[in-house]
């Protein structure tokens, strides 16, 4: 088990998302200038209200901003987004959000743990290791062979 971690620890670093409305949902948008907060085309855990889910960041087709198309159950849901249900949706659809407004994104443990949360709002999260990177492989071939 970790520590438990508040949004306002000066080890949490808070990064300042857009939310954005795309053909099939909402995505959120991470400026250029905080691009190296998360890392891209690599699947990250994602706090939402205590649940944690999984992303997928990817670097826009233009510019340089990153953006997170979606947060889903599963590891393998966030690399083929159409298997499985989008729960960002149904979190701003919770929260006082909307598209064009800000959404805070914390780091709790970089490149492993994120926490989202709406402007205002607070949120404790259990931060702990990242699994070893052989731990970690053997993880994602157990995942990838469902």
């Amino acid at each position: 088990m970790g520590d438990r971690v508040s949004n306002d620890h000066p080890s949490v670093r808070t990064v300042r998302t857009t939310l954005a409305e795309t053909a099939t949902g909402v995505r959120l948008e991470i400026p250029a200038a905080d691009r190296d907060a998360i890392p891209v085309e690599e699947v990250v855990r994602l706090v939402l209200d205590g649940d944690e889910l999984f992303a997928r960041p990817e670097r826009a087709l233009t510019g340089e901003d990153v953006s997170i198309p979606g947060v889903y159950d599963s590891p393998r849901f966030a690399r083929a987004p159409g298997d499985g249900e989008d729960r960002l949706s149904s979190w701003i659809d919770n929260h006082d959000v909307r598209v064009g407004g800000s959404v805070l994104l914390d780091v709790v443990e970089p490149d492993f743990l994120y926490g989202l949360r709406a402007p205002g709002e607070t949120a404790v999260y259990e931060a702990r290791e990242p699994p070893s990177d052989s731990l970690a492989s053997i993880a994602e071939d157990l995942d990838e062979s469902r």
